[in-house]
């Protein structure tokens, strides 16, 4: 099976969650290991990645990380241009991961199954998803964003694998769901009114959406349902560091 390639998100958010000093929350320890660096690991581990590129501070990263990414990429003041800066690396391709930099708990395996799903729907963008009730059940205590769907109740993931290609022609589209991707209501919104009172009603299906996304963008779009909640678990809080740690020393223990 051919390796796929890789962007990684880990740009400065300026938002200055953790201290004066410190902005880009990639760059926080988590058990003395920065956090980015368990999404490059694990994405090695999954024996199904080719090269790994990376947006953000370029020189600190490179510092690091050198012998386990390829590409080192300055990054922009605007999260969609980082993406098409990143994405530009692989114009060519069809498939592509990005990653966010801020999933410690991430691990080869849950790539792995995550691509193979991917590559078994064979559409443009694929979207992983997590049920509420599976995230509360093995993570209780983080913080995340819910959905209410008809299917089920759902928070979204941190990877999704998309084509290059489709990038640039819903350019107008990425940036506002970039801009409101922690809001479920104003991304309902981008989807119509009558999409934004299904989803209020909790009336709104998968299966719609998808299809929404091909009436709108003519995307070929799905969202994977994962069992796996790391793939949605990212640290917006420093508080949730300390639980990531510990979630990490019991992942470690059981596998010794």
């Amino acid at each position: 099976m051919d390796r796929i390639n890789v962007l990684i998100m880990a740009g400065d958010s300026g938002k200055r969650e953790y201290d004066n000093q410190i902005t880009n929350k990639s760059l926080m320890d988590v058990s003395d290991k920065w956090m980015v660096e368990y999404v490059v690991d694990a994405l090695r581990e999954s024996g199904m990645i080719d090269k790994i590129a990376i947006v953000g501070p370029a020189e600190t990263l490179k510092s690091r990380l050198a012998d386990r990414v390829d590409y080192f990429i300055r990054e922009e003041a605007h999260l969609f241009e980082n993406l098409k800066k990143g994405l530009s690396l692989f114009k060519d391709e069809e498939f592509v991961l990005v990653a966010s930099s801020d999933i410690p708990m991430i691990t080869g395996s849950i790539i792995r199954d995550f691509i193979e799903k991917c590559r078994a729907s064979n559409v443009d963008l694929c979207y992983p998803i997590v049920n509420k009730t599976v995230n509360d059940h093995i993570y209780p205590g983080f913080k995340r964003t819910y959905v209410k769907l008809k299917d089920g109740t759902f928070t979204g993931g941190n990877i999704i694998s998309l084509n290059p290609k489709v990038v640039e022609p819903c350019a107008e589209f990425v940036k506002g769901f970039i801009a409101h991707r922690k809001n479920p209501w104003k991304l309902g919104r981008l989807l119509g009114f009558r999409f934004l009172i299904l989803l209020i009603v909790g009336r709104l299906s998968i299966q719609r959406i998808e299809r929404r996304f091909y009436e709108l963008l003519k995307i070929r779009a799905r969202a994977i349902i994962s069992p796996y909640p790391e793939i949605a678990n990212d640290i917006d809080d420093p508080n949730e560091i300390g639980l990531a740690e510990e979630y990490l020393r019991k992942a470690e223990s059981i596998n010794l």
